[in-house]
């Protein structure tokens, strides 16, 4: 069991070291080329924003965790315990709301109707910013309803259901609350958990029928070539296929947790690693499949030879 322990320590240390790295250097590159264009094309704005959901639940559940396994437990109060919580529900659903915008918003930039799709996209991009800031403000608001429900609640005798981490613990969970959280964040991330199959099964579909046509037009030597609208559209099928599994593996786990009271060692700590799995290597799927030293470097030397 000794063994076991200290992997789990290496392993949670790694997970939450390579997250936030990966994270905060995606998230400097868009900064440079902001910096540097004055501007972000709205792919960029949206891999912004989910860089930065990812590396706020990496913060907020990775390193505690991290703490927790190589021995502090229970460090955190009530009230930074709930503060904790609070920010993992709010960054998780952006992160699950912003992974839908950017599948269904590539799976309008590829379709090949242009004649329907074109007018959509247009607009698609002129709202993008607002849609991202009511993201934000809704799951704020949202999360802040529990985040303070339990302090108006105090002295009622039926809190008395107990949330139990390995670095805090909170009271104050009754069945309203719970059928309240299930309808206005669980149902409305298993409804963006939906679009995004059907916009990456959309994604598939139109790729492949491309390659058919490319095919049936070219030679074989030439349409091995990829168009940048297949290699990026390949790039967030690639992270929303990671998504996807690493949600759904979750979402089971964590309900295996709760229907279980007497759960094993193993179950309560693969649950937070496959939990944090998406938020910390999302962001290496990006770099291994994104050309960005050479477009940050081809920045920089345009900006120094101007």
């Amino acid at each position: 069991m000794e063994f076991w322990n200290l992997a789990i320590r290496i392993i949670f240390l790694s997970q939450t070291t390579t997250g936030i790295l990966g994270n905060f250097f995606l998230m400097f590159y868009y900064l440079v080329l902001y910096y540097r264009e004055c501007t972000l094309k709205t792919m960029d704005l949206i891999l912004v924003n989910l860089m930065v959901a990812n590396a706020l639940v990496i913060l907020s559940s990775g390193v505690p965790q991290t703490m927790a396994v190589w021995g502090l437990k229970q460090f955190l109060d009530d009230f930074a315990c709930r503060l904790l919580v609070y920010i993992q529900g709010v960054a998780r659903s952006v992160s699950i709301g912003t992974t839908c915008l950017l599948s269904v918003f590539q799976a309008i930039t590829i379709n090949p109707r242009k004649s329907f799709w074109k007018d959509h996209k247009v607009k698609a991009e002129k709202y993008i910013a607002c849609y991202i800031f009511t993201v934000w403000v809704l799951y704020l608001l949202i999360n802040f309803i529990f985040f303070v429900n339990p302090f108006t609640k105090r002295n009622r005798k039926n809190l008395t259901r107990k949330r139990v981490f390995e670095y805090c613990s909170t009271v104050g969970h009754d069945e309203i609350n719970d059928s309240l959280y299930a309808a206005l964040v669980v149902c409305p991330e298993f409804f963006f958990s939906v679009l995004i199959a059907w916009a990456s099964g959309s994604m598939i579909v139109i790729l492949y029928r491309h390659k058919q046509r490319v095919q049936h037009i070219h030679s074989t030597r030439l349409s091995r070539k990829t168009s940048p609208e297949s290699r990026a559209t390949q790039n967030i099928l690639a992270l929303v296929s990671t998504f996807l599994a690493f949600y759904t593996l979750s979402s089971i786990l964590r309900g295996c947790i709760a229907l279980l009271h007497n759960h094993s060692w193993w179950l309560a700590n693969i649950s937070p690693f496959i939990s944090l799995c998406f938020p910390s290597f999302g962001s290496f799927v990006l770099l291994n499949h994104n050309s960005v030293m050479p477009r940050l470097s081809f920045v920089w030397r345009r900006n120094k030879t101007s």
